[in-house]
């Protein structure tokens, strides 16, 4: 009789936001197999480790710190690493697991023992700036700003808590504003992999929603010497014949961009909305970018990432 190898997948903090939306993702697969532990051992080291060194990869769901504990508890050198967490972001021996980043990177994600998820909003902003950056419309040391818009769920469980359980939290309200010393944790990476050298300034907004994000980037068009059709043509161009990010033609660009539109998806759009004077002095454009925050932004891209790994075709 011949047996079918099924890999077997462990989900480091599954209790979370992030590795619940995972276990749903994974729900009714029959080509892996997912290892769940104890629910009363799930903070105890030596569980966390022999499910960490049995299963063919594991997901850290995890806060930093833990997330960095699990790598030195994985002894064993055949067992794989998603982290979801920021520890490992811009480490050199993780491979950025963002496979529409450029014509190598899904190969580099597929052979890697270690994979860093990306950010939520530094996916949106790092997918406007790359291809630009990489075709030299877009200087590395530009003054570039970056407005990131996110339902409350991408601050994971404490702030789903506060806006869905505890009134008296102070990140509870209808739309805040937060991050204003300007040093959130996402900079690094979407300076990295936006291919920027010079620090953007980045602010971070959360409303009342529960899922679904926008990240925006202003340019001022004569400040570039390029116009707004070269830098839809060199988006389009770049993420052309892959399955989750669609660059969408002007022409069709929605009058108002609801954050939510697609959540529950893996999917990424991209938008390059121009003044009416774009092609003249004082022109100007807004980049912007939607996707859900839960998914191509968290558990969409994890899983994603997952499938490259394991050679999955799901």
């Amino acid at each position: 009789m011949t047996s079918t190898f099924k890999p077997t997948i462990f989900i480091d903090g599954e209790a979370g936001t992030t590795g619940l939306q995972i276990r749903q993702r994974l729900a009714g697969r029959t080509d892996l197999e997912v290892l769940s532990i104890d629910p009363t051992r799930r903070k105890d080291p030596q569980a966390r480790a022999e499910l960490l060194n049995a299963a063919d990869l594991s997901i850290l769901c995890l806060h930093d710190d833990a997330a960095r504990e699990a790598v030195t508890l994985t002894t064993n050198r055949h067992a794989r690493l998603l982290d979801a967490s920021t520890a490992h972001r811009v480490d050199a021996g993780w491979a950025f697991g963002f496979p529409e980043l450029n014509g190598g990177q899904a190969e580099r994600i597929r052979t890697a023992r270690f994979v860093s998820n990306p950010g939520c909003y530094s996916t949106g902003a790092i997918a406007l700036l790359a291809p630009l950056t990489a075709a030299g419309l877009l200087p590395a040391d530009h003054p570039v700003q970056i407005q990131g818009y996110s339902g409350y769920s991408g601050g994971g469980r404490a702030l789903v808590d506060a806006h869905e359980q505890d009134q008296s939290h102070p990140m509870r309200g209808e739309f805040l504003s937060y991050g204003l010393g300007l040093d959130h944790k996402h900079i690094p990476e979407m300076m990295r992999y936006g291919g920027l050298t010079r620090t953007p300034i980045f602010v971070p907004n959360v409303g009342a929603w529960a899922q679904g994000m926008t990240v925006t980037i202003p340019l001022h068009l004569e400040e570039l010497g390029i116009s707004a059709e070269q830098i839809y043509t060199a988006l389009a161009a770049h993420y052309t014949g892959q399955q989750y990010v669609r660059v969408t033609p002007p022409a069709e660009n929605p009058a108002i961009l609801d954050p939510q539109t697609l959540n529950g998806t893996n999917d990424l759009e991209l938008f390059v909305y121009a003044s009416g004077n774009a092609s003249q002095t004082g022109g100007r454009v807004l980049l912007a970018a939607r996707l859900d925050n839960l998914g191509k932004g968290a558990s969409g891209a994890a899983v994603q990432n997952l499938n490259l790994m394991l050679g999955l075709d799901a």
